[in-house]
This record gives structure tokens, sequence and C-alpha cells, in this order.
């Protein structure tokens, strides 16, 4: 999955930590016997869930690999043409 960049992006870690916050939010609440406090928590957790699909539909998640489900031999020939291509930049 790393090597996917599974999650690496804005919208996964601004609804992680959204998300977080309201579980923190929440956690306490119970220790102080809150019940709308912890209700108010996990009405966090969903918007973090919200604003995290949110940015991810207006462009701000993971982007596609292109080369997933290329095989073995055509990645390390894509790897060689990148290769050459910087090549030549650097003796032109």
């Amino acid at each position: 999955m790393a090597a996917a960049a599974h999650g690496h992006n804005p919208a996964a870690w601004t609804g992680v930590v959204i998300s977080f916050v309201g579980f923190g939010i929440a956690g306490v609440a119970m220790i102080l016997p809150s019940p709308l406090l912890v209700w108010a928590g996990l009405a966090v957790v969903l918007v973090g869930g919200i604003v995290g699909k949110a940015m991810s539909m207006a462009g701000m998640g993971k982007q596609p690999s292109t080369n997933v489900y290329k095989s073995v031999e055509e990645q390390a020939a894509a790897r060689k043409a990148v290769i050459e291509a910087r090549a030549a930049a650097v003796a032109a």
C-alpha cells in the first residue's frame, strides 16, 4: 500500500486530524460525564469524514497511479525511457 501512496494526501490528513480531535473531545467528555459534549465530539468525527471526502472530491485526494496494472517489463521500460530522456536533456 505504501508504494501506491495510500492516504498520503491533504484530504486524508485533514479528515483524520479533524476526526482525531473529535475522538479526543468525546473521550474527555466521557470522563467528565457530559453527554452533550460526547455527542458534540461524535459530530466532529462525522465532520472530519465529510471534510475529507469533500476535499478528495475537490481534487486533493489520492490521484490514480498510472502504473498499477503494468507488468514489471513495462515498468522497467518506462523507467529506462525516463532516464534516457533526462540524459538527453542534460546533454542538450
